[in-house]
């Protein structure tokens, strides 16, 4: 599409933007990209699950898995043995616990607030005030948390590296009411962004004002890639230890997007203080997690090879997905100086940005034409994006036709929004 320029050309363009939004309209389509889900097929590549742990229930070591307790709260080895090297974690400091990592990320943080954590010299609860970092974009249910609890929130501008971290440093150094900072270090939701070493490095060796700074290191994409390239990141356990502060990161994962998401398994890792002080907690709340069902994720993924496999499984069936939405945004938008967006090799999502001022609109638009997005400014701390330019892109739920035709509808909005401001700016 070649590049628009004066009056008359955006006002021609424009009118054939009103008139395939009026026929988008017209078709009556009720299409959902809200959120990042796993397709039908992609649940249907571990059914054998269902079937599992079959007439077995016993753990090598003869653990009865359908009992209470036995593993000491910190869940089944085998499967931890099978997490450790993806999630970078040593399966002894690892705990296999629940089935929603978030779970994990909300019980530390009020465990946190309550109790205060290692190193610490009170609770966070009775400290004036609590600051969280946050990249931006990021992950809104962390944000969520964040205004659940009062807890303060900054923002923190993404690079092609991970956060900034000329402005991180500075602020942790500064402020002992920074307590801690949300990081999706893998194909971060929604840029696709992938920590860089540096990046990895300055996190673990950063001198901070606050002696219980903790990062919490939501490693929920560890091997959703999407390209036959496997993209690692830098062991921030390690990197902490190596630095002084062993203390420091707080590791989360899960299989939700591996097996089946209201059924897996979540993990959480850190120093073994740090392990200590969650299985306390844990211990205090529950008598043990779901073995049965941890032993049949093991029995099913049998090792972090058999991990790797699946997800190439998946990866078969999405990236045929992330690659018609770039297509399309090409077909329909490339050129038009209305858009731009992200092309990643891992994870759930693509970024759209679309021209300052317009993304809530173009929401707004495909919403009354029947396709529902992510609401603009989610991926912001209280859901405000001061340039209303982000528009985060769910691709892996809907099947092909439906998103190619949500996909499309999305582009129709942003030519219709995004011609309509060219407009405006010229008179």
């Amino acid at each position: 599409m070649e590049t628009l320029t004066g009056t008359d050309a955006l006002t021609t363009s424009l009118d054939r933007a009103q008139e395939d939004y009026a026929a988008l309209v017209a078709r009556g389509l009720s299409l959902d990209l809200t959120r990042g889900k796993p397709s039908a097929e992609q649940l249907d590549l571990s059914a054998e699950l269902l079937r599992l742990p079959a007439d077995r229930h016993t753990t090598r070591d003869g653990m009865d898995t359908r009992n209470y307790a036995g593993d000491g709260g910190m869940g089944l080895r085998e499967l931890r043995e099978i997490f450790a090297p993806l999630l970078q974690v040593p399966a002894d400091q690892l705990l296999a616990s629940g089935n929603s990592s978030l779970a994990l990320i909300h019980d530390c943080l009020v465990q946190a607030l309550l109790n205060g954590v290692p190193g610490g010299t009170s609770r966070w609860l009775d400290e004036e005030r609590v600051v969280f970092l946050c990249p931006v974009p990021g992950f809104d249910r962390h944000f969520a948390l964040c205004e659940r609890f009062g807890i303060d929130m900054v923002a923190v501008p993404m690079t092609e590296e991970g956060p900034d971290m000329d402005i991180v440093e500075r602020l942790v150094a500064e402020d002992p009411a920074v307590k801690g900072m949300w990081c999706v270090p893998k194909y971060s939701n929604p840029d696709g962004v992938t920590y860089s070493d540096r990046t990895v490095q300055r996190l673990a060796r950063m001198r901070t004002a606050a002696p219980d700074f903790r990062i919490f290191w939501d490693d929920a994409y560890a091997v959703h890639h999407l390209t036959e390239e496997q993209v690692e990141v830098g062991d921030i356990l390690g990197a902490c230890t190596r630095h002084g502060n062993p203390d420091r990161a707080l590791v989360f994962g899960s299989t939700s997007k591996i097996t089946h998401p209201g059924a897996g398994v979540a993990f959480f890792g850190s120093s073994p203080v740090n392990v200590e002080w969650k299985l306390d907690y844990n211990n205090g709340r529950s008598i043990g997690p779901d073995k049965l069902n941890q032993l049949r994720h093991a029995q099913f993924l049998k090792s972090a090879d058999g991990v790797l496999a699946h997800m190439a499984r998946h990866r078969a069936l999405l990236r045929p997905k992330f690659e018609a939405v770039q297509r399309i945004l090409q077909r329909e938008l490339g050129g038009t100086g209305l858009a731009e967006w992200t092309d990643p090799k891992g994870g759930y999502f693509i970024t759209l940005r679309v021209p300052d001022g317009c993304a809530k609109a173009v929401v707004r638009q495909c919403a009354e034409a029947g396709v529902r997005l992510t609401p603009a400014g989610a991926a912001h701390p209280r859901g405000d994006d001061p340039n209303d330019n982000l528009i985060r892109i769910a691709p892996t739920y809907a099947g092909r036709t439906d998103l190619d035709e949500a996909i499309r509808a999305v582009t129709v909005c942003v030519r219709l929004i995004g011609h309509r401001k060219q407009l405006e700016e010229q008179r």
